[in-house]
């Protein structure tokens, strides 16, 4: 550890905590000071992998501590709000999972927290840092397939693990199912579209294969609409096997599809591929990343920005706003799946 290393304070060390605290420690200028978790058996393994870090069982222990520059944020769902804004209020950048919380109202209070004590907030969608994901963003930007009108992002994978407790199968704890991972393919499609204006509605649908739980959604669909006539389509299973995403994004002069296979989400040996066709020229490009891709390399990835922000004052993969964006998103599809009808999304603040 060095005098200029950025000094990280985790909260939460289950197995996502684990792969946060692991990706801390592989990045330059990062260094794992204090871990706060929430068993004597968890600061156990906490100290014996960590050894230099301070472990603690109360997150406000860990978030009091002067040599605390970031606190990284890995809890379930419905802590988010109470834990960030304690945080924010002891003056440390906050890096936060997604989603930024369960509710909206939880959403404004982390980001009124953050501003009012001057502080970064940023959170957890690393799929923007994705060597595919990323360069379908970039395509985009450049101009490749002219002005995009539709993006589809969908998953087919196996059901998700419970979490500590079986928090993530509790509508309470979890807040609902579309929270949990169609979040990121909410925010993906609102990166992507960003020429075509703000979402402004949904309608969507889902149903449970567990008998007796119907609020469990398995199987969900959306379809959402911008201000300026583009649309998106959202599309999850987990009544399926591994784990297999597919983004496609058209426009007014092309096409692009990627897609990403593994036997399960945090593999390390994926197969991945991106093809895109522009009309004008009449080609399909192979444009396949070398770089390998994955949610435990963008962690790293995310790990690095927090750094660089915090550090040289450069940019976040994900602002405070673009989570509450996604959280927005989310809250409308899930009240379109209760009433059945189109939800308009609520308006953001500026």
């Amino acid at each position: 550890m060095s005098d200029s290393d950025l000094r990280f304070g985790i909260v939460g060390f289950g197995a996502w905590g684990n792969c946060h605290a692991e990706a801390i420690s592989a990045t330059e200028g990062a260094v794992v000071q204090a871990i706060a978790a929430k068993s004597e058996s968890t600061c156990d393994a906490a100290r014996r992998k960590y050894p230099q870090a301070v472990t603690t069982m109360d997150y406000r222990q860990l978030i009091g501590l002067d040599e605390i520059d970031v606190v990284d944020i890995v809890v379930p769902s419905h802590l988010h709000r109470e834990v960030a804004v304690a945080a924010l209020e002891a003056g440390k950048h906050v890096l936060l999972e997604k989603p930024m919380a369960i509710t909206i109202e939880d959403c404004n209070a982390i980001l009124d927290a953050a501003r009012v004590n001057n502080c970064l907030l940023a959170v957890g969608h690393e799929l923007r840092l994705s060597s595919m994901w990323k360069k379908v963003k970039d395509l985009v930007e450049e101009g490749y397939i002219g002005e995009p009108q539709y993006c589809l992002v969908e998953l087919s994978r196996k059901p998700y693990r419970h979490g500590a407790e079986g928090w993530r199968f509790d509508i309470e704890r979890v807040g609902n199912w579309i929270l949990e991972e169609p979040i990121h393919f909410f925010d993906l499609a609102r990166w992507y579209l960003a020429k075509a204006g703000n979402p402004k509605s949904i309608f969507a649908r889902a149903n449970s294969r567990q008998n007796g739980h119907p609020e469990l959604q398995d199987n969900f669909s959306a379809l959402m609409n911008f201000e300026r006539g583009a649309y998106a389509v959202i599309t999850q299973t987990l009544s399926a096997f591994e784990h297999h995403q597919m983004v496609k994004c058209t426009g007014t002069e092309g096409a692009i599809w990627a897609s990403w296979s593994g036997a399960q989400d945090r593999t390390l040996h994926p197969d991945f591929t991106l093809k895109a066709y522009n009309t004008k020229n009449d080609e399909v490009l192979d444009l396949t990343p070398d770089r390998m891709t994955g949610e435990v390399f963008e962690l790293q990835d995310q790990m690095a920005m927090m750094v660089n922000a915090v550090r040289n004052g450069g940019e976040l993969h994900a602002t405070g706003d673009d989570g509450r964006w996604s959280v927005a998103m989310c809250v409308a599809a899930q009240e379109s799946v209760d009433t059945g009808i189109p939800v308009e999304i609520e308006e953001q603040r500026s």
